[in-house]
């Protein structure tokens, strides 16, 4: 709903107007819209006067959460700016929205794939008419850039395009029976009701891929954000509310993992649980829900190596692997954390790497020119930089960065300066765990060989990229390299809506993501045989 407020003026043939923007009791939010001769697009989102509080959205209703326990949503590239706050929801509060979610199962069950899809078909559109919106939100409360977050729009507008088409193909197969007169063939079944539990790093395109495939699978949903990205969780909503998703088949709940997050996932009305974030959470939670015979999907932490051979294109090399360790200062599970570069050019590549980093712009993420944005708050801040100092107390190579970055309007942001180690070897900390920061460690080796030995130690399995131009190398890579994806002469990063998407080894546990394979983890399989012989069989039928 928009309630017009105030005409501001005229501008040649524009004209702007604020609006304030609610939705059946979400957080109000001030809107500046443009008109032109036969044109209306959003410009760009204003925080509201007064601090938002978030509220869980239960059976088709906004609620706001009876906890006393409250966190503020701070911009985590200017503290002193403050978004919102957010009421941690309580257990009997997250075992309501599962309530809602399992009174609305038969019904959503029962509505056509092909309508379901549609509804997520008007999500998509929706999505992307508040694509800058969103991305300014996305920008404000996450952190990165700008071009990030526009771009994590873009992803997340092709796979809910991609699901609601996956709608009309929710196909089986026939099978040819050994006996005659019978039919046999497969159809996919909902589960009930599945829990979505999301990280903060990709707040809107990851609940997207999940809640996605999992409405037009004909389940309900409980969607659990991470509790410091709020308000793109809760826009999200808005628009599949708007969308016109029925009440109870999506609900949202706001709260800590240990309390609302624990009740959703041990309920047992939730049939399977879909979990994106660290190795510690994920496999406590497989171990918990899994008990219970539940089905469990977790997507982790990565450790994702490049390899750059003697032959490389070596800018090519140096901009890629620039952009998968410090792009949104390396909170992806897809960054690149480890360079294993052959002696022969690791002097050249070090030299380059560092100048790149240092070169990097980092500032605020709404500043089109920021290159690098903050790390998302001050416990991940304070992460990356005791791994820092682990680096140095383990005895590799500071080659720059290493510290806060100051100045130029950074000193109230979680900024981290880009890190290069050289000199690293495969037992030092820095190699071996996730940092989730822009700290990239170099690995020297004498050749390709011992260059697939040091990427495959490793406990992690997601991503990897190999820069060379050797056609042999390029298919014995691809064949020995332990990771779910690779690419070759780009970054370990990035990804398609219609390609699955995920990890071995420490990385994956469950159905792979996205693409073709992205309803499967949110289905069944049935299997039914049709006897048309209207008598009985005489014989062993196993």
């Amino acid at each position: 709903m928009l309630l017009q407020i105030d005409k501001l003026k005229f501008v040649g043939h524009f004209r702007t107007a604020a609006c304030v923007q609610a939705s059946r009791g979400a957080p109000k939010r001030i809107v500046i819209y443009c008109w032109a001769q036969r044109f209306r697009n959003t410009l760009t989102v204003l925080p509201n006067n007064s601090m938002d509080t978030y509220r869980n959205f239960i059976g088709g209703e906004w609620v706001e959460s009876t906890s006393s326990r409250m966190v503020q949503n701070l911009n985590p590239a200017n503290t002193d700016d403050v978004i919102g706050s957010v009421r941690q929801a309580t257990r009997d509060e997250a075992k309501r929205a599962v309530d809602a979610a399992a009174e609305a199962f038969r019904g959503w069950r029962a509505t056509p794939a092909p309508a379901r899809g549609r509804i997520v078909a008007r999500a998509a559109r929706l999505l992307e008419d508040h694509k800058e919106e969103l991305a300014q939100i996305l920008t404000r409360e996450e952190g990165k850039t700008i071009a990030e977050s526009r771009g994590e729009l873009q992803r997340s507008i092709n796979v809910a395009e991609f699901c609601a088409g996956e709608s009309r193909r929710m196909n089986g197969e026939t099978i040819q029976s050994e006996l005659s007169s019978n039919f046999a063939y497969t159809i996919k079944q909902p589960l009930g009701v599945v829990a979505c539990v999301t990280p903060w790093n990709f707040p809107v395109a990851i609940p997207v891929w999940k809640v996605a495939p999992a409405l037009v699978a004909g389940n309900t949903v409980v969607f659990k954000p991470a509790t410091l990205t709020p308000a793109t969780g809760v826009r999200i909503v808005e628009l599949f509310q708007e969308a016109g998703i029925p009440p109870g088949v999506l609900n949202l709940i706001i709260g800590s993992g240990s309390e609302a997050g624990d009740a959703i996932i041990n309920h047992p009305a939730v049939k399977a649980v879909s979990f994106t974030g660290s190795n510690q959470v994920g496999i406590r939670l497989y171990e918990e829900v899994s008990r219970r015979g539940a089905k469990v999907q977790c997507e982790m932490g990565g450790k994702n190596p490049v390899l750059v051979m003697e032959d490389a294109d070596m800018e090519l090399a140096v901009e890629s692997t620039a952009q998968g360790a410090f792009g949104s200062s390396g909170q992806r599970c897809t960054a690149t954390s480890r360079v294993v570069v052959v002696n022969d050019v690791a002097d050249e590549f070090v030299e380059r790497i560092a100048k790149r980093a240092g070169s990097m712009r980092i500032g605020a993420g709404n500043d089109p020119a920021t290159e690098m944005g903050p790390t998302v708050d001050e416990d991940q801040f304070k992460t990356v930089l005791s791994y820092i100092d682990i680096g140095r107390d383990d005895g590799a190579t500071l080659v720059c960065g290493g510290s806060r970055a100051m100045g130029d309007g950074l000193d109230k942001g979680y900024f981290v300066n880009p890190t290069v180690f050289d000199h690293v070897t495969a037992d030092m900390r820095i190699a071996r765990e996730e940092i989730f920061g822009p700290v990239l460690s170099v690995l020297r080796v004498k050749d390709f060989d011992e260059a697939m030995q040091v990427a495959n130690d490793c406990e992690y399995g997601l991503s990897s990229s190999i820069f060379t131009t050797d056609a042999v190398r390029v298919f014995r890579f691809v064949d020995e390299i332990e990771t779910g994806m690779t690419h070759i002469n780009s970054p370990t990063t990035g990804g398609e809506a219609h390609i699955p998407f995920g990890g071995i080894k420490g990385t994956g546990i469950g159905d792979r993501e996205q693409g073709s394979t992205a309803l499967d983890f949110y289905t069944d399989l049935k299997v039914v045989y049709v006897d048309y012989t209207g008598r009985k069989r005489e014989g062993n039928l196993y």
